[in-house]
């Protein structure tokens, strides 16, 4: 889950996630520098991108990807060049056309503090931050330049990306194949966690506090109360426990053979998995069949909406670089390559 969370962390402060090309088993990196860059290294619409820039956005975002800048090659490097450069340009041109949107503090705290209910503490995510070369201070910052950029997109798209139920039924019967669906469980857990690296004596401290749980649920207590009081999973008071639908295979196996073998109604023992203990409340089970249209009729108008303002997007990217005079001084790739 923290690793989810640190690609989407990453992706929502504009740090690129860079494809760097990997060396075959074998083969003995060149670490060669890559060729003098010019300097700027580019202009956009006669502002200019300086390499003390690019140097400095690259550092971002090698660090961001878990690599070293010294542990790449002259290639993987002027690739990184290149990949961050597109999207500075792109930055702006964004930016100066969205110039006149305006973000409240009020707005840019509210996403941060959703984005803090992720991490199972203020010191969690802190650590996350730094992992990223961030503060809380740039992170607003960061924020507060993406909702004032989305703002402005949704403003050029308007309603071009909007998806009626006729759409998303439409798209259903043409595509029933997509919808079938296997035998699936509606369920409820109660988390005691137990890391990989924990003695056993933790391990037999949390069974404990399972088997207690476990009690209290077979005795009548409300389910979702106790998930909201006694679960240590990360945003548990929300939710309460609530799982969903799941397939057998969106599970780990322990708690896959446990809940699919259980009747609505039923409340678990305590099952262990690689996450620790788990107290489980199955509340109902759909035989294997094809999702009706209702079902997912949200979820589909969800996904041809934003697949919609995808194509829209890269409409008004498109008219924006055709609008602006752009000079790219870094060295072009190969054309074999």
């Amino acid at each position: 889950m923290k690793s989810a969370i640190r690609h989407a962390l990453v992706a929502l402060v504009s740090l690129p996630a860079l494809a760097f090309a990997q060396d075959k088993p074998g083969d003995a990196p060149a670490k060669a520098d890559p060729p003098a860059l010019k300097d700027p290294v580019a202009t956009v619409n006669g502002e200019k991108i300086t390499k003390a820039e690019l140097d400095e956005a690259l550092g971002d975002a090698v660090k961001a990807s878990g690599m070293k800048a010294e542990d790449l090659t002259a290639e993987q490097k002027l690739e990184g060049y290149r990949q961050i450069l597109d999207e500075m340009i792109m930055d702006k041109l964004i930016s100066k056309a969205a110039a006149g949107i305006k973000v409240s503090q009020e707005e840019v705290d509210a996403e941060i503090a959703k984005i803090k209910k992720q991490f199972p503490s203020e010191d969690d995510f802190k650590k996350q931050l730094d992992s990223v070369g961030q503060t809380e201070k740039t992170l607003s910052t960061q924020i507060s330049k993406m909702m004032q950029q989305r703002q402005w997109f949704e403003s050029k798209i308007g309603k071009t990306a909007d998806v009626t139920e006729a759409d998303a039924k439409k798209f259903y019967d043409e595509n029933k194949t997509e919808f079938e669906a296997p035998e699936q469980v509606k369920a409820s857990h109660i988390l005691f966690m137990v890391k990989k690296d924990d003695p056993e004596a933790t391990a037999t401290k949390q069974l404990e506090k399972a088997k207690a749980a476990a009690a209290r649920a077979k005795k009548g207590e409300d389910f979702t109360a106790l998930a909201k009081e006694l679960s240590e999973e990360p945003n548990a008071k929300e939710t309460g426990g609530d799982l969903g639908f799941f397939s057998k295979d969106r599970m780990v196996p322990e708690f896959a053979e446990a809940s699919f073998g259980m009747k609505p109604g039923d409340i678990s023992e305590p099952v262990r998995t690689q996450f620790g203990w788990h107290i489980i409340k199955v509340e109902d089970r759909k035989a294997a069949g094809t999702t009706p249209f209702e079902e997912v009729k949200d979820q589909l108008t969800a996904y041809l909406k934003s697949d919609k303002q995808r194509k829209a997007v890269s409409e008004v990217i498109k008219s924006l670089r055709a609008d602006a005079k752009i000079e790219n001084n870094l060295p072009a790739p190969d054309a074999g390559r």
